[in-house]
């Protein structure tokens, strides 16, 4: 006698076989593994400084891969990144990254992604630099709609602005100095860097146009060493500045021409664990890392849109694990690095 199955078995049967059929399909059809990207800067017979790591520019590269049930029978949404300018990384990882008015944030760990600014109380209109206290876990984002810099603690609640009218004329770059508690702000239309408490409370300017020692032409990124010395990209005079944590110049480097060491449209600025200096040039579609004294160590990228290739570059964070982190405007993604420098190697020594 044949066994009779009842409607909702039949139903579960019929799902259950769709499944698998589809799984055979596709296991069958499959495209061939994605590309292996083994890169790495200089090129042998040199010893790798730069490796190659991934690229983030959607949820999925973040969140947890959707099982093949829900793929087939369910809806999938997909947030890209549209217009990435600044970046940064906090103690935990999490991936912050300005784009089209809010902040996208990429928390790899937790495999989830969220926003931050893009409604509500302390909404953005126009976020460009951004930058992470460590010490608090407070974020600053700089608003050059608003001409203000908004401050959220770890959680993105909005917590106030800080500026007040005249301040800023256009925010852009923006460095954390958790240690003597300091926010650094480049003012690109005012050429100058407006300095404040963490709790932004404003304390002293630096700056003003020009082409001396410690005068700007359109800056537009800063960074801060361990020492407390920070780094102002003074983008249409083609070179950086160094100054002590009051603002006091201590030395440059840096000149037009489309030589390595040169710059044509520099932006983005970062050190490493070993004090290396890493500047993105928009317009040579590269980075170059120099030392302190502003030699030239290396260079990586170049135009394209594969991997370990730039389409105008611009943000730039090195994070606690001397993982770096590039934005790129045109191809709308986050490239990701490794430097091997002595945290990666004790790191690895201890594996």
């Amino acid at each position: 006698m044949k066994r009779v199955v009842g409607n909702a078995g039949g139903l579960r049967a019929v799902r259950y076989i769709m499944l698998v059929a589809v799984i055979a399909l596709f296991a069958g059809c499959a495209a061939p593994p994605e590309k292996v990207w083994d890169l790495t800067w200089p090129s042998p017979p040199d010893p790798p400084k730069i490796k190659y790591v991934e690229i983030i520019q959607s949820d999925r590269d973040v969140e947890k891969a959707s099982s093949i049930g829900e793929t087939i029978f369910g809806e999938t949404t997909e947030y890209k990144l549209t217009k990435p300018y600044g970046v940064a990384v906090d103690k935990d990882g999490r991936v912050f990254v300005t784009d089209a008015g809010f902040v996208a944030v990429f928390d790899k760990k937790g495999h989830k992604m969220g926003f931050l600014g893009a409604g509500g109380m302390g909404a953005l209109d126009s976020s460009s630099g951004l930058a992470v206290s460590d010490r608090t876990g407070r974020i600053y984002v700089a608003d050059n709609h608003k001409k203000l810099i908004m401050m959220y603690d770890s959680n993105f609640t909005f917590l106030r602005t800080i500026g007040q009218k005249d301040d800023f004329e256009n925010p852009m770059g923006l460095a954390v100095d958790d240690e003597r508690q300091r926010l650094y702000a480049v003012d690109s239309k005012k050429c100058r860097v407006k300095v404040f408490s963490l709790d932004g409370n404003p304390l002293f300017t630096f700056g003003k146009r020009g082409e001396a020692d410690g005068e700007f032409n359109t800056p537009t990124h800063v960074a801060v060493d361990k020492a407390g010395d920070v780094y102002v990209v003074d983008t249409q005079n083609f070179r950086v500045q160094i100054f002590d944590p009051e603002g006091k110049f201590l030395s440059k480097f840096g000149e037009l021409g489309d030589a390595v060491g040169q710059f044509a449209r520099p932006k983005g600025i970062a050190l490493d664990s070993d004090g290396n200096i890493y500047v993105v040039d928009a317009a040579y579609q590269n980075v170059q890392v120099f030392n302190k004294k502003g030699e030239l160590l290396l260079f990586f990228g170049g135009q394209g849109s594969d991997p370990g290739q730039f389409f105008l570059p611009a943000g730039i964070a090195i994070d606690n694990e001397d993982r770096v982190y590039v934005t790129e405007q045109f191809t709308a993604r986050v490239q990701v690095f490794q430097y091997m420098g002595k945290k990666w190697q004790q790191r690895q020594a201890a594996q």
